[in-house]
């Protein structure tokens, strides 16, 4: 019976996630990105100055409303709990390739979803890539991969990316001079600041009670051979796709996508790098952030490592656009392959077998 509510709530929480999408696309958000949790993150980088691309630059409601929505719901069941002290930097460095990959394919995996059911087969490529990560992840899993494990903190270090998210919705909203608002490119595409909050805050609660993640789907996909996880993300998929047929915007092809590129490899590899590292820290972006608001440090960490990845991913050249990817960007997916692999072998129990007795 449990488990028949939890897969009744994940299918709820996926097509209430595909339809806000889609209408967010329609209220002025960017084409084919009505949610992405990596785009939103880096141009809200970008609003704080910590880039200097023009053309990505937002305070975006809906990542304010992911981290709020989790916090207020678990606050207001009583459930709040400061956790985290799980190896914080190796997390931190983690997150940062997480977002450097998502940025060589131009999505995270919700946007990649949401890509799909436009008709975007580029999206079906970074799929191939994603669930290809994620299984080098699960051998590492298997050889006993762990950062540790999270300890009980101060309630006070759990309320840190609350507050953060609190603090840039006054910034949104007074709009300081020292926070930056692109006046052209994806940056200055975004549907009206109060639907986003509100969407962002419905979202953030509903993930946060469902404990949707399309990486953890495809993990217990692979691992326990169960699919219930994933069943949101179908969700997402079928409610977003039956919307963009109604609204015209399907286009079946490769070419002539919005805020995508052709260049199947580092579709690929950039995917790769981010079902990889979403395996090793325990969730997609998404995930990380709703996590964070409920008051896990660790997550939390994650974010911010996802901050300075956006924001160096366009400082340093590295960022994909619909021309293509970048040699620094190719380089970045390389280097962090090799990081991760480290991280992953080096955290394994036969690993530290080895090295014990050596």
């Amino acid at each position: 019976m449990e488990n028949k509510k939890s897969l009744v709530l994940l299918i709820i929480t996926g097509g209430l996630i595909g339809l806000i999408a889609i209408i967010l696309m329609t209220l002025g958000n960017p084409p084919n990105m009505g949610i992405c949790a990596a785009c939103f993150l880096r141009d809200t980088a970008g609003a704080l100055g910590l880039d200097n691309a023009a053309a990505v630059q937002y305070i975006r409601p809906e990542i304010i409303g992911f981290v709020l929505g989790s916090f207020l719901l678990t606050m207001g069941k009583r459930e709040f709990q400061a956790s985290g002290g799980s190896a914080p930097l190796l997390r931190f460095v983690i997150g940062f390739f997480v977002m450097i990959g998502a940025l060589v394919f131009l999505g995270c995996p919700l946007r990649m979803v949401l890509r799909l059911a436009a008709g975007d087969l580029n999206a079906l490529v970074g799929l191939f890539g994603f669930i290809a990560g994620i299984g080098l992840g699960c051998i590492f899993l298997t050889k006993g991969y762990s950062l540790g494990t999270s300890a009980s903190q101060p309630k006070a270090n759990g309320m840190v990316m609350p507050v953060i998210a609190a603090i840039l919705l006054v910034f949104l909203l007074v709009r300081p001079a020292f926070i930056l608002f692109s006046s052209k490119g994806p940056g200055s595409l975004h549907a009206p600041i109060w639907i986003s909050l509100i969407a962002g805050l419905v979202i953030g609660a509903f993930v946060q009670r469902s404990r949707l993640c399309m990486s953890g789907g495809i993990r217990n996909l692979i691992l326990l051979r169960s699919g219930t996880l994933l069943s949101g993300y179908i969700a997402i998929f079928v409610v977003a796709l039956i919307a963009n047929l109604f609204i015209g915007n399907f286009n079946l092809s490769f070419d002539n996508q919005p805020i995508a590129h052709t260049d199947s490899v580092w579709n690929f590899l950039g995917m790769a790098l981010v079902g990889f590292g979403s395996i090793l820290i325990g969730g997609c972006p998404l995930r990380q952030l709703v996590m964070a608001g409920e008051g896990n440090s660790d997550a939390a960490i994650v974010v911010l490592g996802f901050l300075v990845g956006g924001a160096t991913a366009h400082n340093f050249g590295i960022a994909a656009s619909p021309a293509g990817v970048p040699a620094n960007g190719q380089i970045a997916v390389i280097i962090g392959f090799v990081v991760l692999a480290l991280i992953a072998a080096t955290n394994c129990k036969l690993f530290s077998g080895i090295k014990a007795t050596a």
